[in-house]
This record gives structure tokens, C-alpha cells and sequence, in this order.
């Protein structure tokens, strides 16, 4: 039984059973990339839920984006079995081949009737395939049909940047080039009914949003779809932000960009950054930031649950 009140964790991630010389290899991988972990990272179930009892948290989303179709369903049939396994612990979020629209329809589609995922997965650029790609439009459409809730995680395994590994800063600048792009693209406009929940406080998209609010729709920048600043400020808002290893610096940021309810608890658990010590940090800082009131702060745990009535639902059995 899930603690009874419990946050929810929209931010975790997790690995597909591998063979010892896999996780060997990827581990070397990672430290060419200069992502220094100092052994093999191993995954579980059980590990996970172990953290979450002592962190309190309810439910943990689960995502996981592999880099080719056939790993990625995969991937997903793993996680649907883990959430039927853990119902009330996990929540589904299904990864989508955002480089093959016609696959993301047909993932889309079987995620709702097979896998009865909670919500949807995505990286910012999967595949050198950016969001804002018009080729996606039909994909984006489906989710608006579904008024879907859709997890934006950049790609923390992309080469590194100066002699360091993508998840300390690269992963932030990432998140925003492609949410900005996003914006000028149209999506957010076009597609109003998608939520779209945005990893580690949006990166540096909050700092920047005032930025591009006051900048964003001169005419010397381009702008094929006449966004407008009311827009820019708009569609913004209606973003939402996880918690994922920012606090409490991104939080003063992010709520001056959207609203309180906006922000939403993320672990960014079942990864090699994160240890157990450095989630807790980051959620003692979520619970004691002074910028929010007491009962806003602890909130922020529950506030990703409206957008997944399904999950809801199992946590109430």
C-alpha cells in the first residue's frame, strides 16, 4: 500500500533488464563522455520503491526514451508490466519515436489500448529531430485529441560539453532552445489541449522568459507565426515545471513564469546523476523554500495528479 499521503514523483526513471556485459559497456560509455559515474549504475524495482518509502512519495512516473524503435517498445512493455506489478507505486509514462511520426501515431496508439499508459514521454531532440519539427503536427494533433499530459526530458546523453558531462548544465540549454522553438513553431498554440510538463524547472527557460516576453515578438525576429507577446507570455504559462535537482534556486524563477499549482515534484530518480542523498537535498529545499506558503509548498507533491485521472484512480484502491 502506497503511504497515504504520499507525493507524487513525475521525474523517475528506470532500466530494462540488461546483461552484466551491457551495463559494463554502458558504463564505459559514459565515462568516455566524461560522465564520470564511478561503477556500472544497476536498476530495480525494488531499490526504487525502497526510496520512495523513505521519501514518502506515493507514485513515480517512469520514463525511459531508447534511441531505437524496437528498444523503445520494449522499453515500454516493461514499464506497462511494472505499473500492473506496482499499481498504486508506478505510473506509466510511454517514450515516443519523435525521429518517425508515423511510428509516434502507432506507439500513441497502442500505449492507450495495450500498454493503458498514464501519459507520454519525449526527448527535446531525439535523433537530431527537434519538437518543433512541422513533421510532428499529426503526432501533437493525436495528443490534443487525447488532451494528453506529455513529460519533455532532454537528452542527458548527448556528447559532452567542455570536458563535462551533459547532465550538469548542457541538459538545461537543451530543455530551452527546444521549448523556445516549440513556441515559434506554434505548437503550444495550436495544440492547447496537450500538458506539457517540462523536466528540471524548464532548464533555463524561466530565467529567459521575461526575455522573450519583452523581446520575443520585435520585428527583427523571426517569426513566420506572428506570435505575439501576450502569446509568448500565455503559452509559457500554461507550461509545467518539475523540480528535478533544481531547487531552490530554479523555483524563484519558474514562479515568475507560471503559476504555483504549475510546479510539480520530480526525484529525476533512476539515473546516474542522482544519488538518494542528493534527491532528498533537493526535496528538503522544495519543502523549505520561503518564496511559497507553507500549504503551496506542500502541494507541489500533488499537483501533477489532476493530469493523470487514471493514476488517480489506482492510488484511491
Amino acid at each position: 500500500m502506497a503511504p497515504s499521503n504520499g507525493w507524487i514523483d513525475i521525474h523517475g526513471h528506470f532500466t530494462p533488464p540488461i546483461s552484466d556485459s551491457e551495463r559494463e559497456a554502458r558504463w564505459h560509455a559514459m565515462r568516455d563522455a566524461a560522465f564520470l559515474v564511478p561503477e556500472p549504475f544497476q536498476w530495480s524495482p525494488e531499490s526504487t520503491i525502497e526510496y520512495l518509502d523513505l521519501a514518502g512519495i506515493a507514485m513515480q512516473f517512469l520514463s525511459n526514451i531508447p534511441k531505437s524503435l524496437d528498444a523503445l517498445k520494449s522499453s515500454n512493455d516493461y514499464a506497462a508490466y511494472l505499473v500492473s506489478k506496482y499499481p498504486s507505486r508506478f505510473g506509466l509514462l510511454a517514450a515516443l519515436p519523435t525521429d518517425d511520426p508515423q511510428a509516434c501515431l502507432k506507439e500513441i496508439e497502442r500505449a492507450g489500448t495495450e500498454l493503458k499508459a498514464d501519459g507520454f514521454a519525449v526527448t527535446a531532440m531525439y535523433n537530431e529531430v527537434r519538437l518543433g519539427d512541422a513533421r510532428l503536427d499529426p503526432v501533437w494533433a493525436e495528443l490534443n485529441e487525447r488532451n494528453a499530459a506529455v513529460f519533455i526530458h532532454p537528452d542527458a546523453y548527448a556528447p559532452p560539453s567542455m570536458g563535462r558531462p551533459s547532465p550538469l548544465i548542457e541538459v538545461a540549454f537543451e530543455t530551452t532552445r527546444i521549448v523556445v522553438d516549440m513556441l515559434y513553431a506554434g505548437t503550444f498554440r495550436k495544440f492547447p489541449n496537450i500538458n506539457f510538463i517540462v523536466a528540471h524547472c524548464g532548464g533555463a527557460l524561466p530565467v529567459l522568459s521575461g526575455r522573450l516576453e519583452l523581446l520575443g515578438a520585435e520585428p527583427w525576429v523571426p517569426n513566420a507565426n506572428k506570435i505575439t507577446k501576450d502569446e509568448i507570455r500565455e503559452q509559457l504559462g500554461k507550461l509545467y515545471l518539475d523540480t528535478a535537482a533544481t531547487a531552490p534556486t530554479g523555483l524563484a524563477p519558474a514562479l515568475h513564469m507560471v503559476a504555483p499549482d504549475h510546479i510539480v515534484y520530480g526525484a529525476d530518480c533512476g539515473v546516474p546523476c542522482s544519488t538518494s542523498a542528493t534527491m532528498e537535498e533537493n526535496r528538503m529545499k522544495v519543502l523549505g523554500y520561503e518564496g511559497l506558503e507553507k500549504r503551496q509548498r506542500e502541494a507541489i507533491g500533488r499537483n501533477v495528479l489532476k493530469l493523470f485521472p487514471q493514476a488517480a484512480a489506482r492510488l484511491e484502491k
